[in-house]
């Protein structure tokens, strides 16, 4: 890492924050970062055990075995979780981080999973970096010696200064979480305008029932709707119960040729 861009990772106080400087601080650990060396120590009960290496020419992540003694596997009943060690110490340099995540493999075959992920390995930690494995199928999980557990990533990182404000920026999206994205736009599309009566308001397609008619009659009285309307909604209430009448005849009728 040259000097160069050993100054200018992360943020120094009584500096200023900048975005723009931001942006290159991260463009600059990310090339800093490539064919980088971390030193590692093995610990006496990861003896044997070989160091995590990356699978294939293109993986993001290198396998991280458990240094549990051979003759004492863990056994992960279904629910429970356990603090896997792996036997290293490393030194990671300023501005990186390394992430430990679940492997894929072991989600879906045992259920095995890593509880708090991705965990976090600070650039100035020192201990043992360990695994916290939970068992979430139902069966009992045994986990042994040189088990592949967890996969861990190398990434930079960048840190931040927060400043008090008065004032933020507005967003299209506000304050919505939660399972609110996608359904802003529809949540605030403008309710539809009502649909303006017929000129002069006498006129009407619908059929009215008992219980507008009340209502119409009372908006009547106040002065509220024309008499009109009032009066054919009387009309086409009085045909309804007619036509009811009718039906309720025939089907006695009916009932007695029986």
């Amino acid at each position: 890492m040259s000097k160069r861009s050993t100054a200018t990772i992360g943020w120094s106080p009584g500096r200023p924050f900048d975005p723009e400087q931001c942006e290159q601080t991260m463009t600059m650990t990310k090339t800093a970062l490539r064919g980088l060396t971390v030193p590692v120590q093995q610990l006496p009960h990861a003896d044997g055990l070989a160091l995590p290496t990356y699978q294939t020419a293109g993986s993001a992540g290198m396998d991280l075995t458990a240094a549990v003694p051979a003759n004492k596997p863990v056994r992960l009943v279904a629910g429970a979780r356990a603090l896997i060690p792996t036997g290293l110490v490393m030194a990671l340099p300023a501005g990186a981080e390394a992430q430990v995540r679940p492997r894929s493999g072991l989600a879906l075959k045992q259920g095995l999973t890593v509880l708090n992920s991705p965990g976090t390995i600070d650039s100035d930690y020192r201990g043992e970096v360990q695994v916290i494995l939970v068992n979430l199928s139902r069966e009992t999980a045994v986990v042994r010696r040189g088990d592949r557990i967890a996969q861990m990533v190398i990434a930079p990182v960048t840190q931040a200064k927060l400043t008090l404000a008065v004032t933020l920026g507005g967003t299209v999206r506000g304050a919505g979480g939660f399972g609110s994205t996608g359904t802003v736009a529809a949540a605030r599309a403008p309710a539809r305008k009502p649909a303006k009566p017929a000129p002069g308001g006498a006129r009407t397609t619908s059929k009215a029932k008992p219980k507008s008619v009340v209502k119409a009659a009372a908006k009547a009285a106040a002065g509220s709707t024309p008499v009109r309307v009032v009066k054919k909604s009387n009309k086409v209430a009085k045909q309804a119960v007619r036509g009811k009448a009718v039906a309720a005849g025939a089907a006695k009728r009916g009932h007695r040729s029986r």
